[in-house]
């Protein structure tokens, strides 16, 4: 398997593994075959990573221009990315769950949370759209045409947040495919994709990981623009890890802030930055105009 190496303005490095056409980061502990046995020293920083990030091309962006750590990159969906942050092996997280940030911060009063960015979920299917997901005007009127249709659903089934938020929307729909449409992926984000356009069935995904394999997939973009298709991204450690504040607030407030904003995907806009104007503290929060 390919490797590669980021290196930061002070000589470190991340380690890069190449995986099916996509660059994935993950730790360096997971190269070496490590379990959740962590080497502490002050010059590094473990991160648990939602996939969308990963997936997105994102953390290629950031991650190579922070200079005052080797940082070391975890992917996971948010659920599990938290529970390794709870468990000590992570000192920071990016997630995109709501719900399950609001959990966790309940558990751990002692964590410090800021939403960092935002951008959209959407319903991708075979162009042929067989569900008629494209004559409906809401997300939930998509989601229950396409329970109503012999056509298959990928779910990625991994406690993320854009599992998250499918659960959301089945909920509030009222009705789910079949237990035999409704095909549980288990992976991320970009594998997810790839499954989808293998059985030509339909998926939730956030916009800039489609984006970023939209020439790779036969899907296209069936239902968006929804308010019910937000999807916050927020950064959270606790408070006492100062290398870990440092990065969130590089993140929010710095370098890593402008470098967010500057990311695009074929010339778009892949996330939009949180306002400044607007409270982040919670996640709760939405962003404000």
């Amino acid at each position: 398997m390919p490797r590669q190496g980021f290196r930061t303005a002070v000589g470190t490095t991340v380690a890069v593994i190449v995986r099916g056409g996509s660059l994935a980061l993950i730790g360096l502990m997971t190269l070496a075959g490590g379990g959740c046995t962590r080497d502490r020293d002050d010059v590094t920083l473990d991160i648990a990573t939602t996939t969308s990030v990963q997936n997105s091309g994102l953390l290629e962006a950031l991650v190579p221009h922070f200079a005052v750590a080797t940082v070391r990159v975890h992917a996971a969906g948010s659920g599990r990315a938290l529970e390794m942050m709870k468990d000590g092996i992570v000192d920071l997280v990016f997630s995109h769950a709501p719900e399950t940030e609001a959990r966790y911060l309940a558990e751990h009063p002692d964590w410090t949370y800021r939403k960092l960015a935002s951008n959209r979920f959407v319903i991708v299917g075979p162009p042929g759209d067989p569900a008629g997901v494209r004559q409906t005007t809401t997300v939930l009127d998509a989601f229950r045409r396409i329970a109503a249709t012999p056509v298959d659903f990928i779910s990625r089934g991994d406690a993320s947040g854009t599992h998250e938020r499918e659960q959301q929307l089945w909920q509030r729909a009222g009705t789910t495919p079949s237990r035999e449409r409704l095909l549980v992926s288990g992976r991320s984000m970009a594998i997810t994709l790839r499954q989808a356009h293998e059985r030509q069935a339909y998926t939730l995904t956030d916009d800039a990981t489609y984006w970023q394999l939209q020439e790779q997939v036969d899907l296209v973009v069936l239902s968006e623009g929804d308010e019910l298709l937000l999807n916050t991204y927020a950064v959270i450690h606790p408070r006492d890890a100062k290398l870990a504040e440092a990065f969130a607030e590089w993140l929010t407030v710095g370098e890593g802030r402008r470098r967010i904003g500057e990311h695009r995907i074929g010339g778009r806009v892949a996330f939009k930055v949180w306002p400044d104007s607007c409270p982040g503290n919670t996640p709760t929060a939405v962003a404000c105009p």
